[in-house]
């Protein structure tokens, strides 16, 4: 359903172009709440289809199937690490053992667009934990 947010986003200004073209003030409020009310059916049902495949991707005993999210995080973990110590060390040896020699950088924005996300859904998992609610 990853395609439908970006095909409403597309669709709104339309539909209120079209809504605004209603003379009735009263016919016109009636249809943008329906049209409202359809997109949001639309979104919703997008939100329940992902939830249940997130539900089998999670089930499935698989390491390739149900471990994609840790093995994205530990990426961005590991990612970390290197630019946080590795770098810094690396950096310090090369200067002493080879001056001049560029560096790679790590595009660590990247690494924490996709990071920050995970500690969330982690952090909220953990709470559901704590409280029971968690199966």
């Amino acid at each position: 359903m990853a395609v439908a947010i970006p095909l409403i986003t597309a669709l709104a200004p339309l539909l209120s172009d079209l809504i605004d073209r209603i003379p009735d003030p009263d016919a016109k409020a009636k249809a943008a709440a329906e049209a409202n009310a359809k997109l949001v059916g639309m979104l919703q049902a997008g939100d329940a289809a992902q939830l249940q495949v997130n539900a089998a991707e999670a089930a499935n005993p698989s390491v390739f199937v149900s471990g994609w999210r840790p093995a994205a995080g530990w990426v961005c973990v590991g990612g970390l690490l290197v630019q946080t110590i590795g770098y810094p060390l690396m950096g310090w040896a090369l200067s002493i053992w080879s001056p001049g020699t560029p560096m790679p950088q790590i595009d660590t924005d990247t690494l924490m667009s996709l990071l920050v996300p995970l500690l969330g859904l982690g952090a909220y998992r953990s709470y559901e934990k704590a409280k029971g609610v968690a199966r």
